[in-house]
Formats: C-alpha cells, sequence, structure tokens
C-alpha cells in the first residue's frame, strides 16, 4: 500500500513540474533537448516532460526601450547629446529566442549605434527642426536589421532631447 503510494506522489510531482501557465500577453518557445519543438505554444495551461524540454516564454506586448544620451558629432561639426525612446514588440517568438541570445540588449545596441550614424549625417538645424525625418529614418534603419533576422518590429522610434554640451 505505502508502495502505491509513493508511486502516486512521485507522479503528482512529476505531472505537477511538467505544468506551465503561459499567459494571455505571451507565447511558448519549447526546446527539447537543444531542439525546437514546432508548434508555438499558445496562452493557458500547457504539459512539458519536465528535465527534457524547456518553456522560454516570450512577451508579444510593445516594449519601451529608453537610449541613454549619446554624444555624437553632426555633419557640421557640433557635438551633441541626443537621447531616444524606441517601441518594438516580437512578432516571430521562434526567431526572438533562436536567433538573437538576448533581444532587448541587441535592440538597444543598435539604437544606439544607428542614433549616432544618423546624426553623424545630418546638421544641427536639422536635428532641431525636423525631427520627424530624424525619426522616421532612425525607424527604417533598426527595423531593417531586427524585423527580419530576429522576429522584431520597430514599432515607432522618438528623438526625446538634442542637447548642446555646456561650454
Amino acid at each position: 500500500m505505502s508502495t502505491v503510494l509513493v508511486i502516486v506522489i512521485t507522479g503528482l510531482v512529476l505531472l505537477g513540474s511538467g505544468v506551465r501557465l503561459v499567459q494571455p500577453y505571451e507565447q511558448g518557445v519549447v526546446l527539447r533537448f537543444g531542439r525546437l519543438l514546432p508548434p508555438i505554444r499558445r496562452p493557458g495551461l500547457r504539459l512539458i516532460i519536465p528535465s527534457a524540454d524547456r518553456l522560454r516564454k516570450v512577451s508579444m506586448q510593445t516594449v519601451v526601450l529608453g537610449i541613454s544620451a549619446q554624444g555624437a558629432i553632426s555633419r557640421d561639426n557640433v557635438t551633441l547629446n541626443v537621447d531616444a525612446a524606441v517601441y518594438y514588440r516580437v512578432i516571430d517568438p521562434v526567431k526572438a529566442v533562436i536567433n538573437v541570445e538576448n533581444y532587448p540588449r541587441a535592440v538597444s545596441q543598435v539604437a544606439q549605434i544607428s542614433l549616432r550614424s544618423v546624426i553623424g549625417r545630418a546638421d544641427l538645424d536639422t536635428l532641431l527642426s525636423d525631427r520627424d525625418q530624424i525619426t522616421t529614418e532612425l525607424k527604417a534603419i533598426i527595423d531593417a536589421q531586427t524585423e527580419g533576422p530576429w522576429g522584431l518590429r520597430i514599432e515607432r522610434v522618438e528623438v526625446k532631447d538634442v542637447a548642446l554640451p555646456k561650454a
């Protein structure tokens, strides 16, 4: 009798450790021994094989990423500090998990590099007066690098502040 009880309790513990909850704003990607299992796990209770499967939950919500002030030199040789915000979301959770190790950090790095590049090609007057052109160009550059290979969509980029350093 006690052997049956131990087996039942062990079975319940194993079953309980294999149950995962995927929230309504998430999707799950299951890797079994390092191989991708095809169907994406939709929201709800999902069963996985304990110690064989790993469920990576990916948020499908829009994420706001602040880009700290980047020092750059404009085309007319003026030193500036520019900070921005990038709004992105995952559109393909498999690519986001498989193709890039840490996609929030990767988006941050691409945005910082792109921000410096766009500032370097623009005049001070353009940076101060025509932010729409700058944000459109930034969005296009960042989106081109992230949408296809990483499964992310850049929804919006906003230049928050353009500041001249104090003399």
